[in-house]
């Protein structure tokens, strides 16, 4: 395995100091919510069920108000740790994107070696376990959505891959300054969800207000930007986390010296469900 690519962020725990100043940075709104990098503390960690040595920052989750699609969470498991039953809704689909440290990841009997960079889609009803190794933490975002069918299609396979394996996409009149590291095909009608790396080039931006039908999950993992959520310009850095409910109105502008990167959840490719409304 290979050294981890220098750039991602994970939290380091612990707790601000009793002289640390508040900032005053954490909003949460009908249209969207804004968790800072201070707010990832070692008192709102959280534990699972199945799990050993392990802790998790649990930042989005189906509630009123809030995400209707899908649950993030921040791993870090120390070596020796994991589970051989992460997760007991068979319904639920994952993507697991890691960010440091070293972890076997078995999928239906086949094992993978997971590093820096290393992504993993599994789908539902997938037998699935994780055994964190190495001197230090695997660390690591985790996914879930529970899988919507589309008739005529089965559901996809796993895969795992790495990030510097994949191009990043271009925008069409960008300069290669706006671009996406896409895991799947859009275009592949059985996905229902699609969990990618936006990359914006220093000066990079979204020259408009984007506003449409996903619900969006970014976490960033390196870089900083002046980012537009609803009315609001945010100023926004490496391990802050972003969720933005659906038709939220949104543009960016890249502000540091470096690429600013964030790691992007968004529902796709099926009809909206009018029974919410009942």
């Amino acid at each position: 395995m290979t050294e981890k690519p220098a750039g991602y962020y994970h939290p380091p725990g612990g707790l601000p100091s009793q002289t640390t100043l508040m900032t005053a940075r954490a909003v949460f709104t009908p249209a969207y919510a804004f968790i800072p990098k201070g707010c990832f503390s070692e008192i709102v960690t959280s534990n699972l069920p199945g799990w050993t040595k392990t802790r998790l920052w649990l930042i989005a989750r189906p509630m009123s108000g809030f995400s209707e699609t899908f649950s993030q969470y921040v791993m870090e498991v120390a070596p020796g740790g994991g589970s051989d039953t992460p997760d007991t809704d068979t319904g639920a689909e994952h993507w697991l994107f890691f960010t440091d440290g070293l972890a076997t990841v078995t999928i239906d009997g086949t094992g993978y070696e997971m590093e820096a960079g290393s992504y993993a889609y599994i789908p539902p009803a997938s037998r699935w376990t994780l055994l964190a190794e190495g001197g230090s933490p695997a660390r690591f975002h985790w996914l879930r959505k529970l899988y919507e069918p589309a008739p005529g299609h089965p559901a996809p396979a796993h895969f795992v891959i790495n990030e510097r394996d994949v191009p990043v996409r271009f925008m069409p009149g960008t300069d290669n300054r706006w671009g996406t590291t896409r895991f799947v095909d859009p275009d592949d009608i059985a996905h229902d969800a699609h969990v990618n790396i936006v990359t914006f080039q220093p000066g990079g931006r979204i020259p408009f207000e984007e506003t449409h039908v996903m619900e969006h999950g970014l976490y960033v993992l390196e870089g900083r930007a002046a980012y537009k959520l609803n009315q609001d310009w945010v100023e926004v850095e490496a391990g802050d986390f972003m969720w933005l409910r659906a038709f939220c109105p949104q543009a960016c502008i890249a502000a540091g010296p470096d690429p600013f990167r964030y790691l992007l959840y968004k529902d796709v490719n099926r009809h909206a469900n009018l029974r919410l409304m009942r």
